[in-house]
Parts: structure tokens; sequence; C-alpha cells
């Protein structure tokens, strides 16, 4: 007996008749014997037009809903939807399906409304039910508190819900998506990318958290703290995908063949904020992310440089550009303070990152990043690294230009 759960994107139940076409790939993997358990996000665009609405009528003077558990109620109802068409188009082929709202199941979760965290999802009454031969169907995206409200996961919390379903039934996770699989960059940048047949969890977090928009970085931590084998797969297909199709994303040991650098990832979500004439004396640094951390707003790269004049420094961070007003009021607010002379905040950067297991074991995989990226006289503005990754700060408009020629320098264009 095999379970698996299946997830289906807002471009996959856009319509009726993507609706259908999502059916006819459900029927097929419930005639080959599986018993399955099929996640579903809202019809593309419905959830900005919840969300259009809330504002509109929210009480914030700033024209912004305020997110509590009502908000969440109307934005959690575009998965109700599709839930419903959905066991419905089974139902009309003949299939016993139902719809479970998550607060049926219950998927359990904290109460941080509007971005709410998966506590626990007992999977005994859902295992039960799909192992009797129903197609569960699961809207994505919503929980529910242990007092009974309703939550939202945040933007792409589907694949969230999808994997921690999986996780509960002990069960394999095949999420279908407007692509084919995870590609070792952007092939809207790169024609030359191409389809990984397979991908290590911690590569694919990076490439997530990165830039890359197949999967939400949640759903990756949570697949690799359970250790559920995810597949990346495109809903708009003519058969049901067979094993050689998307990419599996598994152990590190699984992976034969390691490469190097297994992608290129950019995202312009980028702002550099620069602090001139910092004080250069003990606590200073600490002082200022201090308060960046107390104010929940999430910090990446960071330079420290001599200034010009004698005992001050340059600090240099980035934050993500919806944060990069905050952060520089924060900062201005501080200035008495902290002490330093001037801030100038930049939001025309973008990061480039490259990303590969392979890097734990070999030398000289930045020395070929910045000389591929000198060849084509791009400035870098800021690096950091962990043990898998290197990321560079550059000017956005070398963005693409960057991507191509890491994807040359590194060979990826001829990736097996």
């Amino acid at each position: 007996m095999t379970r698996l759960v299946m997830k289906f994107g807002g471009t996959s139940m856009a319509t009726p008749d993507r609706i259908r076409r999502v059916a006819d790939l459900i029927a097929a993997e419930a005639e080959a014997g599986r018993k399955l358990a099929v996640v579903v996000s809202a019809m593309a665009g419905k959830t900005n037009e919840l969300v259009a609405w809330a504002d509109v009528l929210g009480p914030s003077a700033q024209g912004v809903a305020a997110i509590d558990d009502e908000y969440d109620v109307v934005v959690a109802s575009g998965e109700q939807v599709t839930s419903g068409l959905l066991a419905i188009a089974l139902r009309s082929r003949g299939l016993r399906a139902r719809s479970w709202m998550g607060w049926q199941i219950p998927i359990l979760t904290d109460d941080t409304h509007g971005k709410a965290r998966i506590v626990d999802i007992p999977g005994e009454t859902l295992g039960a039910a799909v192992d009797s031969g129903e197609i569960a169907i699961v809207p994505g995206f919503q929980g529910v508190t242990p007092g009974g409200k309703i939550t939202t996961l945040g933007r792409g919390g589907s694949d969230t819900s999808a994997v921690a379903v999986a996780a509960a039934l002990k069960a394999a996770c095949d999420i279908y998506t407007d692509v084919d699989g995870v590609y070792t960059t952007d092939p809207r940048i790169e024609p030359k990318a191409r389809r990984m047949p397979k991908i290590s969890y911690e590569e694919m977090l990076e490439m997530a958290s990165l830039g890359a928009k197949v999967l939400q970085t949640r759903s990756v931590e949570l697949a690799m703290a359970h250790r559920v084998p995810v597949r990346v797969l495109s809903s708009f297909v003519e058969q049901p995908a067979g094993p050689d199709q998307g990419t599996l994303i598994c152990d590190e040991d699984e992976i034969v063949e390691k490469r190097i650098v297994s992608g290129v990832a950019m995202s312009r979500d980028e702002a550099k904020i620069t602090l001139f004439g910092v004080p250069d004396r003990i606590g200073v640094t600490a002082d200022v992310f201090s308060r960046l951390a107390d104010a929940a707003l999430n910090v990446d790269m960071i330079v420290q440089s001599n200034a010009r004049t004698a005992d001050r420094t340059n600090l240099i961070f980035t934050v993500g550009r919806r944060d990069a007003a905050a952060a520089e009021k924060l900062m201005r607010e501080a200035q008495d303070q902290v002490g330093f002379d001037e801030i100038r905040v930049d939001q025309d950067v973008c990061k480039v990152s490259v990303i590969g297991v392979g890097m734990r074991s070999h030398a000289g995989v930045a020395k070929t990043m910045f000389q591929a990226l000198a060849d084509k006289g791009i400035a870098l503005q800021a690096i950091s690294t962990s043990e898998i990754k290197i990321s560079v700060l550059i000017a956005s408009d070398y963005a693409e230009l960057a991507v191509r020629a890491l994807h040359a320098a590194y060979g990826l264009a001829d990736a097996a």
C-alpha cells in the first residue's frame, strides 16, 4: 500500500478545464493503486483578490487591513473553493473523493495570523480515510489554532501544507507546478539551463532562500527535517509523470554524482544599507544588529570596512527590499545613540549565488566565480558564504549577465 500526497498550485487550478486535467492525473494515480491525499492552492490570482478586499475594508489608516483571525478567514477561502470543485470533478469520474478543511483534519498551527507555523498534524484519521480508498482533498495554506481559529501560512504556504501532510501520513510528496522540475538556473534568463534529475535538500533549501521560486523555503525545511521525498513535476503534461520525470529532492546520499556547483540563483528582492562613519569601538556593531533583530528585520550580507576618518568604520548590510524603509527609519531614529555620520539606501542591487554540496570538498569555487564576474566587468559590493553557497551583491543592471556568466563558468549547461 503506497501513500502519496499530490499538490497542485494556482496555475494548475486556474480554470474548470485545468481542474478537469488535474482530476485526470489524480485518477491515473488512483488506478495505479496509490492511496491519495491531494493538496490544492486557490485559483491563480484569487488570493490577491481576497487580500485586496480585506485591505479595502480593513481598519488601518494606511488602507491595509490588520492581519488577524478574520483576515485569515477571508484569504483562506480560495483554497476551500478549489478543494470542493476538485472533489466534484473526481466524483463525476466515479471516484470516492472528499474535501477536508484544515480544521477537520486538523492542521494545528500557532496563532500568528497571516504567517502561522504548523505545530502538528495528527495523521490517524486522514490516514485511515485514504487507506480506505477515499481521495482526500486538502486545502493548502490554511490551518487552525488549538482554540479553533482559522490561520494561514503565508504566501507559498500550500507547498508547506503538502509536505506537512506527507510527513503526517509517512508518504512521498509530488508537487505539480507550471514547470517540469528544478533547473540549474532560471531558463528565462539562460536558455541553456538544464533540468536536474535530483537535488539534495540542502541545495534546494539554499536555492529557495536565494531567489529560486520553485518551492517555498519552509516547505523544503520541513521536508528535510522529516526526510519526506519531494518531486517537482509539471501538471501540463498529457500523461501521468513517469519515474524519470521532474526533479527529486532527496538526501545527499541518494545522489551518485555530485557536481561542485549544482545551480545559480538570483534575487532582486535586495536593498543595501550603508552606515558611514560608525564609531570603531566594541559593542557598536552589536547595538546596530540588536536593534534590527528586535524589529524582526532579517539581515543577510554584512561588510565592515575602514572609513577615511580615524577610529571610524563603514558598515554595509542588506535586507529584503520590502524591509528597506523600516530599516532606514529605525537607523535614523538611532543615529544619535549609535553615532554614525550618514546613512544611504540603495535598492538598485541584486544578489547572485552559486550553490552546490560539492563545495564542501573542492577548492577554487570562489576563484572561478570572482574571475567569471571580473571578466564581464561586474563589480562586487558584498560577499557572503556558507558551506555550500557563495553569494555576491552586484548592481541590478548586471543581474542576467552575471547569471549567464556563472552558468557557463561552472559548465552547468552540460549537467546530466
